[in-house]
């Protein structure tokens, strides 16, 4: 009885002191402040932190009511906006925004998010609501490689170029975290590590995958992007579901501790992805049960635990108990991962009085604000790529009395947006339908949808085409995939527009002959556009990606002349899967720009304009260097055509032809300018090209010796595909 009194009056002791705590002192740093927290948590405790990371049933991760310490949710989606937690403001899928080639877009629209998300958190926290998609911790950028056309997920990343995808992803942590000095407005994850590109699920599943690579492919091509992303600053990773090499990327020493913590001296935290941890036993038997895949995982790095479930069944880390009990993982590697993750909280300003935080005054007024939708428009416009424009039949498209608008994707707003996408307010989308009855100037708009099961087009109505556009002056044809086609989980079979969309395009065509047809195609992995870019009804091909909530009124602004689009393909489009490798081949030959020798339908960073750009006064310095500087390149570019546009610069080098083991070529700059055409026409640009750029892996980083080309233009240099400006080309010598 006196025991029970005695430990009654030390807690109550204790809850009143529990502010004079140093974790709680804000005159301490914050690394002070986490040694103190986590030096107060039991076992118990440091393994729930560890143990509930994710989605569902697995978080949030709990309160510790002793220490007056709140639920924290680990798990928010932030692609392309505040994902499924209500009402936000929706950005154009990643490819799509990689197909931008800007920094600066990108950036704004991770700034927008940021502040949607910060504020939907603060609200929902204040009513005790930490439920999934409610925290600040954000599973996003997606930063992996575009390897294979027919990869479900090529949707979600920046493409197939390491430095493109690494110089975006950067953009994204930074617009997502912000400048503060001292808080965090919401943490970016960069995933998923690594050597994850497919496939999902064809033609084996991704949950038991096991992805061979070579030493150099993964310096040289799997890790870049990744690495760019700590030097950013981003707090999270996600460790990926395959295995590398026979280890499974979340037990994988290699890569989470040697290359991530050790060489690249990464801060911040591990997650899994959801069951990632599960698998390691279940799906790649790579330990003999749940326990043993606790401490693999943990030993190696992983801090925090996506699970599929909240109990001991389903969840790994809810096994670390066990195992420190047992001897057989030592504590000190669960107060590293805690430690890792109450700093981020920390910086997140979870342990501070809210008046000092400035993102705590963030209002959610913000969401669908006029600055919102403006950057959601900017960005569906700039994401555009035109593939295809004839001189004579091609955009913009002038005034007509008539015009049919056809396709699944005419007036469906859900066909609109990727995977990973905001909740869809349809008030504020506009369709294509909608777009172009408001830009085009015509008399009479005929519509019709024809596949009547979306874009399977398994059920197609000819006579519905056929009606609308008998007679017209100019035919719009909408076609692709969507989500129903290609998402996580789901690869694609084939390169083939699904159903009968390729014979709607044909019966829309002949039933006006004529008429110029404008395709308009919603898609992330390419198609097979052959016959239209070869059949000369077709005046013009535009890749729309999946532009979200702003489609039509960025689809009506190109089509009457008011935008120039100015987007370049952030990938290669093949003529056939015959040029690439098998999708569970992970060799890098003939595999993306860098290393395919065969000629693709379109090369990666194409696109045309409206307009006509011209490059002159290249100057590299200085003309040699020492193995480990840097060069400068400066360019001028001059708008020669008749309208306002946006050009795309692009930076290419090449090594020696005696270095075998660098690719064709590297991108290594870029910059999207908008230039006018009479006057002020003319942009001097400079890039810096760096050492690191220059550098190839043998079984270490060396920067060979010799002759490196240069070349600046609006697209790759050596293609039979031209855009409309030129392509100089100048060399440094490197010695050694």
């Amino acid at each position: 009885m006196l025991m029970f009194v005695f430990l009654s009056l030390f807690y109550l002791s204790h809850a009143r002191n529990l502010d004079d705590y140093p974790f709680r002192n804000v005159s301490l740093s914050f690394e002070k402040r986490v040694e103190n927290l986590v030096g107060l948590l039991s076992l118990d405790e440091l393994v729930d932190q560890m143990a509930h990371g994710g989605a569902s049933r697995n978080g949030p991760a709990p309160a510790i009511p002793r220490l007056k310490i709140n639920p924290y949710q680990w798990g928010t989606e932030c692609l392309s906006g505040d994902v499924d937690a209500g009402d936000a403001t929706s950005f154009p899928i990643s490819l799509g925004m990689a197909a931008t080639f800007n920094y600066d877009i990108v950036y704004a629209v991770a700034r927008a998010t940021s502040d949607e998300v910060r504020a939907k958190n603060t609200e929902s926290t204040s009513k005790g609501n930490y439920d999934f998609h409610t925290g600040l911790s954000c599973w996003s950028p997606v930063i992996n490689i575009m390897r294979h056309p027919l990869w479900g997920r090529n949707q979600e990343t920046y493409g197939e170029d390491p430095w493109l995808s690494g110089y975006l992803g950067q953009a994204f942590v930074t617009g997502l975290q912000g400048h503060d000095s001292r808080y965090v407005e919401a943490n970016a994850g960069c995933k998923h590590f690594d050597v994850h590109g497919g496939p999902e699920n064809i033609p084996v599943s991704r949950f038991s995958f096991d992805a061979h690579v070579s030493e150099r492919d993964w310096r040289m091509t799997f890790l870049p992007q990744f690495k760019a992303c700590v030097d950013a600053g981003s707090w999270s990773l996600m460790c990926s579901y395959n295995r590398i090499n026979g280890i499974p990327a979340c037990a994988n020493k290699q890569l989470l501790t040697d290359i991530l913590r050790n060489e690249w001296n990464f801060k911040g935290y591990v997650v899994s992805d959801e069951g990632a941890l599960e698998n390691i036993y279940t799906q790649h038997h790579y330990t003999d049960g749940l326990l043993n895949a606790s401490i693999a995982a943990a030993s190696a790095g992983t801090c925090l635990e996506d699970g599929s479930t909240g109990d001991k069944a389903g969840n790994v880390f809810a096994n670390l108990g066990d195992a420190v009990g047992k001897n057989m993982l030592s504590i000190d590697v669960l107060k590293d991962a805690v430690s890792r993750l109450f700093m981020v909280r920390m910086k997140l300003g979870e342990f501070d009085p809210p008046e000092m935080n400035p993102y705590t005054k963030i209002s959610t007024d913000c969401i669908q604000s006029d600055k919102h939708k403006n950057i959601s428009l900017q960005a569906a416009l700039e994401s555009m790529v035109l593939i295809k424009n004839n001189r004579a039949n091609g955009l913009p498209n002038g005034a007509t009395h008539s015009t049919c608008v056809v396709g699944p994707f005419i007036d469906d707003p859900t066909l609109l947006f990727g995977d990973y996408s905001p909740t869809i307010m349809v008030d504020h989308v506009t369709t294509p339908l909608a777009g172009f009855k408001k830009y085009l100037y015509a008399d009479k708009i005929n519509s019709a949808v024809g596949c009547e099961d979306g874009p399977k087009c398994t059920k197609y109505n000819s006579d519905n085409i056929t009606q609308a556009c008998l007679g017209v002056e100019s035919i719009i044809v909408t076609a692709g995939l969507s989500r129903q086609i290609e998402s996580e989980g789901n690869d694609r079979a084939d390169l083939n527009l699904p159903g009968s969309q390729l014979q709607l395009i044909k019966d829309a065509a002949a039933t006006a002959p004529g008429a110029p047809v404008f395709l308009v195609l919603f898609n992330a992995g390419p198609v097979n556009v052959s016959w239209a870019l070869e059949y000369d009804q077709v005046g013009s091909i535009l890749v729309a990606f999946y532009p979200a909530q702003a489609t039509g009124e960025a689809l009506g602004m190109i089509f009457s002349g008011k935008y120039t689009p100015g987007g370049r393909l952030p990938f290669t489009w093949p003529k056939s899967l015959n040029q690439f490798p098998p999708i569970i081949n992970y060799t890098m030959v003939n595999r993306t720009y860098r290393y395919l020798k065969s000629e693709p339908l379109f090369p990666f960073g194409y696109g045309l304009s409206f307009t006509h750009f011209k490059y002159s006064d290249l100057n590299i310095e200085p003309a040699t260097i020492k193995a480990g500087e840097n060069v400068t390149v400066s360019v001028t570019v001059t708008n020669i055509g008749e309208r306002d546009a946006d050009e795309v610069t692009q930076v290419y080098i090449k090594w020696d032809d005696r270095v075998s083991a660098a690719p064709i070529r590297q991108l290594v700059g870029t910059k999207r300018s908008f230039i006018k055409q009479a006057t002020d026409n003319v942009k001097k640009l400079q890039f810096t090209i760096t050492a690191e750029q220059m550098q190839v892996w043998t079984t270490k980083w060396e920067i060979p010796s010799g002759k490196m080309s240069v070349y600046v233009g609006g697209q790759q240099p050596d293609q039979t595909k031209e855009v409309p400006s030129n392509i100089l080309n100048g060399s440094f010598q490197i010695e050694s």
